[in-house]
C-alpha cells in the first residue's frame, strides 16, 4: 500500500496529465467547429490544430506512462531478464511503500513460447509451490491503481453519482496506444482528405435528377472536428472511474461514429450505414442499461474501486463483489444462492444478517447486460453486421474505428469489468467470441473489397479477444487488443493508400501488380499481414526475447494456449479451442490472399494500373511509424514490457484459475495450466498459420489453382459466404419485414378504424355545430333582435314626447297625477 502522501502526489500528477491529454481533442473540436465559420474552407489549419492537440495528448500520455511505471516501481525494460523483473516485483520500493506480502511476481505469469524455462524460478519467499515448480500468485490490481473524483453530481442517501477517474497500468497503456494511433491517422488524413479542401466538391457517387453529380462545399475542417471529438470520447471512456461514466462516453463514441460513418451523408449507402450502426448499437445498449440498473439498485455505487489510502470504509464495485483473494463468497444453493458483498455499502441485506448481498442470478444478469453493450460496440455475434457497412466512411475513420477506438471499447470494458463476471457470463462471452471469429473469417475469404476484407478481419480478431477473455485468458485478450490496434490501423491506412493511389478504386479484382507502383504501401502492408497471421520463424529464437516474430504472433499464441488449456479442463467445450485454431489458418489465408491480389500478379484493370501511384509522404510516414509498432510493440512476448504492463492490472482471481466454478461447474485455467500447454499450442497454431499462408500463395501468388472454376464448383457455399451468412436477410426476415407488416397493419387500422371513427366524431361535431348555429341564428339572434327592435321602436316613439317645452311637461305631470288619482280611487279598497 502506498503512503497517503505519495499516493496523493503521484495520483494528482497522473490525473492532470491524462486529463489534459483527454481534453485537448475537445478543445480542438470546439476551435475547429467555430473556426470553420470564420476561416476559409481551403485552409489546412484545422488539420494542423487537430494533429497538434492529439499529438500533444500522446506526449502527455507518454509522460503519464513513465510516471506510473516509476511510481509502481516496475522495471519493464529488463524484459526477459527474469531475475531483474522478479527483484523489482518482490521488492518494497521505499518511495512507494509497497506491501511485500502481496507483491506480484510477474514472471510467474510468463509464458513466452520458447522461453518457458526462464519463466520458472525458485520462489521460496512466496509460499507453497502449488503446481510443481510453477507458482501462480494472486495479483493485487489496486496496489498500483490511482482513483479520484472530478465532480459529484449528486448524493441521494447511499446512492452517490460522481464523475471519477481511475488510472492503472491498463489506463496508461490504452492512453498511449489510442493517442499514438490517432496521431498517425490524423496525419495520414491530411493527405487522404485533401480533395475536401475546396469550395466546390463534386461527389461522383451521388447523381442528381438531371444525370449530373452532386456538388457541395468541402468539409475538410468538419472531418477533423469529428475526429477530435471521437478521440475525446474514447479517451474519456478509458479514463472513467465508474461504469455510469463509461456509459456516458460509450454513447458519445456512438454519436461520433454516426457522424463519421455518415460523413458522405448525401450517399444513400453512407446514411443507411450510419443509421444501421447507430440502431444496432442501441440494441446492445439496452442490455447495458439493464446491467446498470441492477448494479445501482443492489450495490449503490458505480465506482470501479476505491484505492485512496486516506479513504477508510469506502469500496468500489470490484472490492464489494470479491474478497481480498478475488473470490466470490456465496451462500445457499440454486435460486436461493446469494453473493455476500464485502462492504456495508450494499443496499439489500439478508434476513437475520447485516451483511449486504445480491442474488447470484442477478449478478449473472448484470454481467450479461453489461456484456450486451459490448456485443453491440465490438460488433460481436449477433450484432456484427453494422461493422462492414461502416466502411462507407472515409478510410481514416475506418482505421480509427477498427483499431483504437469504437470496437476496442467493448473489449476494453470486458477486461476492465472482469471481476464482476461470473463463470456463466464468461462462458457466454467465450462462445460469442468463438462464433464471431469464425463467421468473420469465413466471410473475409470471399470478400473482394479491400476495406471489407479488413472489416471482416476486425470482426474475427475481436472474436479472438472475447474468446480469450471468456476462457480465462485475461492477459491474452487485452494483449491482443493492443497489438491488433497497431497492425490493423496500419493495414487500414495501407488500404487507404491503395484506394487513394488507385483513384478511389476498392475492388481487388481490378488491382494486381501494384507492388512496383506502391512499394512502401506494399511492404508495410506485408508487415501487417504477417503480424495478423501470427507467423514466426520456427525453431529460432533470440535469448531473452523468445521467438522471432511480429506482435500478432505473441498475442494470438497466448489466445490459442488459453483456448487449448480451457478445452482440456472442460472437454465438453473443445470447440473453444478447435474453432480458433482452424480460424488461425483461415486468417493467414485471406490476409495473404488480399496482399497477393492487390500487389502481385498481372494487373486486372490496365486503366487502374496505369494511373496508380505511391501516396505522398504525409500518408506514407504514418505507415512506417505504425509498421515499427506492429513489429515490435509486443517484443519479448508475455515476458515483454507491454504484457507486463497490462499484467499489473490483472484481477486477483485470474492467476489461480477456478475449479467447478458457478452453477455450471466451469473450470477456468490459471497461469500454471496455460503455461503447461503453451508450447504445444504455439506449435500447432504456427503450423496452421503456415498452412493458410502456403495455400494463399499457391492460389493467388502462383495461380496454380483456377479460383474462378472453384468458385463455380462451390457456388452455393461461395454465395452463402458472399451474402455474409445471410445475416442481413435473416434480420430482414425476422425483424424488418415483421416490423413493416405490423406497421402496415397499424397504418391500415389507423386509416380504416381510427381515422373513420375520428372522422365520424368530427362529422357529428360539425353537424351539432351547424344545428347550434341555426338555433343561434333562428332563435337566439331573432329574440335578441326582436327585443332590440322593440326597444328601438319604443325609444323612437318616446322621442315625440321629448319636446323640451316646460309647460307641456307640467301638463303631462298634471294629467298623470289625475290618472293616478282615478286609478287609486277605482282600485284601492274602501
Amino acid at each position: 500500500m502506498m503512503s497517503p502522501e505519495f499516493y496523493s502526489e503521484v495520483g494528482n500528477l497522473l490525473m492532470w496529465l491524462l486529463t489534459a491529454a483527454w481534453l485537448l481533442p475537445l478543445l480542438g473540436f470546439v476551435i475547429e467547429i467555430f473556426g470553420g465559420y470564420w476561416s476559409e474552407r481551403t485552409s489546412k489549419t484545422p488539420a494542423y490544430l487537430a494533429v497538434g492537440c492529439i499529438g500533444s495528448g500522446f506526449l502527455l500520455s507518454l509522460v503519464a506512462l513513465f510516471t506510473w511505471v516509476d511510481a509502481a516501481d516496475l522495471n519493464l525494460w529488463h524484459f526477459g531478464d527474469t531475475e531483474a523483473v522478479v527483484a523489482h516485483h518482490e521488492g518494497d520500493a521505499p518511495e512507494a511503500g509497497h506491501d511485500d506480502a502481496h507483491s506480484h511476481d510477474h514472471d510467474d505469469h510468463s509464458h513466452a513460447h520458447g522461453d518457458h524455462a526462464d519463466a520458472h524460478h525458485d520462489d521460496d519467499q512466496h509460499g507453497d509451490d502449488h503446481h510443481g515448480g510453477h507458482v501462480s500468485h494472486a495479483n493485487d490490481p489496486f496496489k498500483t491503481a490511482f482513483a479520484g473524483t472530478f465532480y459529484r453530481l449528486g448524493k441521494y442517501g447511499s446512492l452517490d453519482i460522481t464523475l471519477d477517474w481511475y488510472i492503472d497500468g491498463l489506463t496508461v497503456a490504452m492512453f498511449a496506444m489510442v493517442t499514438l494511433i490517432a496521431t498517425c491517422i490524423h496525419i495520414f488524413a491530411i493527405g487522404y482528405m485533401s480533395d475536401e479542401l475546396t469550395e466546390h466538391y463534386e461527389d461522383h457517387f451521388v447523381h442528381t435528377h438531371d444525370g449530373g453529380h452532386f456538388h457541395r462545399i468541402g468539409r475538410f475542417y468538419r472531418f477533423f472536428a469529428y475526429l477530435s471529438l471521437f478521440c475525446f470520447a474514447m479517451l474519456g471512456l478509458v479514463l472513467a472511474g465508474n461504469i455510469f461514466q463509461v456509459f456516458i462516453f460509450w454513447e458519445l463514441v456512438g454519436v461520433c461514429s454516426y457522424l463519421l460513418i455518415g460523413f458522405y451523408v448525401e450517399r444513400k449507402s453512407a446514411s443507411t450505414a450510419a443509421n444501421k450502426a447507430f440502431i444496432m448499437n442501441r440494441v446492445g445498449d439496452f442490455g447495458f442499461l439493464i446491467g446498470l440498473m441492477i448494479l445501482w439498485t443492489w450495490f449503490g455505487v458505480f465506482q470501479f474501486a476505491e484505492t485512496n489510502p486516506d479513504t477508510v470504509g469506502s469500496a468500489g464495485l470490484f472490492q464489494m463483489v470479491r474478497n481480498a483473494d478475488g473470490e466470490l463468497e456465496t451462500h445457499g444453493e440454486g435460486r436461493e444462492k446469494v453473493v455476500v458483498l464485502q462492504a456495508q455499502q450494499g443496499i439489500h441485506t439478508q434476513s437475520g444478517n447485516h451483511q449486504p448481498t445480491i442474488p447470484y442470478f442477478l449478478l449473472v444478469a448484470a454481467g450479461l447486460g453489461i456484456f450486451g453493450g459490448c456485443i453491440g460496440k465490438s460488433a460481436q455475434f449477433p450484432l456484427q453486421t453494422w461493422l462492414p457497412d461502416a466502411m462507407e466512411g472515409p478510410t481514416p475513420v475506418s482505421a480509427l474505428v477498427h483499431s483504437a477506438t469504437m470496437v476496442a471499447a467493448g473489449v476494453y470494458l470486458v477486461g476492465r469489468f472482469y471481476p464482476m463476471f461470473t463463470p456463466e457470463v464468461l462462458l457466454v462471452i467465450a462462445y460469442t467470441g468463438c462464433i464471431t471469429l469464425f463467421v468473420g473469417a469465413t466471410i473475409a475469404v470471399v470478400a473482394t473489397d479491400i476495406k471489407k476484407v479488413l472489416a471482416y478481419s476486425t470482426i474475427s480478431q475481436l472474436g479472438y479477444m472475447m474468446l480469450a477473455l471468456g476462457v480465462g485468458g485475461w492477459l491474452a485478450g487485452l494483449f491482443h487488443l493492443i497489438t491488433h490496434a497497431f497492425f490493423k490501423s496500419l493495414m487500414f491506412l495501407c488500404s487507404g493508400s491503395v484506394i487513394h493511389g488507385c483513384h478511389h478504386e476498392q475492388e481487388m479484382t481490378k488491382m494486381g501488380g501494384l507492388a512496383k507502383k506502391m512499394p512502401i504501401t506494399c511492404w508495410t502492408m506485408f508487415i501487417g499481414v504477417v503480424a495478423i497471421s501470427g507467423l514466426a520463424i520456427p525453431f529460432l529464437g533470440i535469448p531473452k526475447l523468445g521467438a522471432i516474430a511480429f506482435s500478432g504472433y505473441h498475442s494470438k499464441d497466448a489466445i490459442v494456449a488459453a483456448g487449448m488449456t480451457f478445452s482440456s479442463l472442460n472437454p465438453i467445450h473443445s470447440l473453444l479451442f478447435f474453432v480458433p485454431l482452424i480460424t488461425a489458418g483461415i486468417t493467414a489465408f485471406y490476409m495473404f490472399r488480399m496482399w497477393f491480389m492487390t500487389f502481385f500478379g498481372k494487373p486486372k484493370d490496365q486503366h487502374v494500373y496505369d494511373h496508380a501511384h505511391e501516396s505522398p509522404r504525409v500518408m506514407t510516414t504514418p505507415l512506417l511509424v505504425l509498421s515499427f509498432f506492429a513489429m515490435f510493440c509486443a517484443i519479448g512476448g508475455e515476458n515483454g514490457p507491454l504484457a507486463q504492463l497490462i499484467l499489473t492490472t490483472e484481477p486477483a482471481h485470474v492467476a489461480e484459475g477456478a475449479m467447478e466454478a458457478g452453477h455450471i461447474g466451469l473450470n477456468l485455467p490459471g497461469h500454471h495450466q496455460i503455461h503447461e500447454f503453451h508450447a504445444s499450442a504455439g506449435a500447432v497454431a504456427l503450423l496452421v498459420a503456415f498452412g493458410g499462408t502456403i495455400l494463399a500463395y499457391l492460389f493467388y501468388g502462383l495461380g496454380v489453382v483456377d479460383t474462378a472454376s472453384m468458385q463455380k464448383q462451390f457456388g452455393g457455399v461461395h454465395e452463402f459466404l458472399r451474402e455474409k451468412w445471410m445475416f442481413d436477410e435473416l434480420y430482414e426476415w425476422m425483424w424488418v419485414r415483421p416490423t413493416i407488416v405490423v406497421a402496415t397493419w397499424a397504418a391500415a387500422f389507423d386509416r380504416c378504424v381510427l381515422d373513420r371513427f375520428l372522422g365520424f366524431l368530427a362529422g357529428m361535431v360539425v353537424s351539432i355545430s351547424n344545428w347550434d348555429r341555426r338555433f343561434d341564428e333562428a332563435v337566439v339572434d331573432r329574440l335578441v333582435n326582436a327585443v332590440g327592435e322593440a326597444t328601438s321602436t319604443v325609444g323612437r316613439s318616446l322621442r315625440y314626447v321629448q319636446t323640451g317645452r316646460l309647460r307641456q311637461y307640467v301638463m303631462f305631470i298634471a294629467v298623470s297625477v289625475v290618472m293616478l288619482f282615478f286609478v287609486l280611487f277605482a282600485y284601492l279598497p274602501r
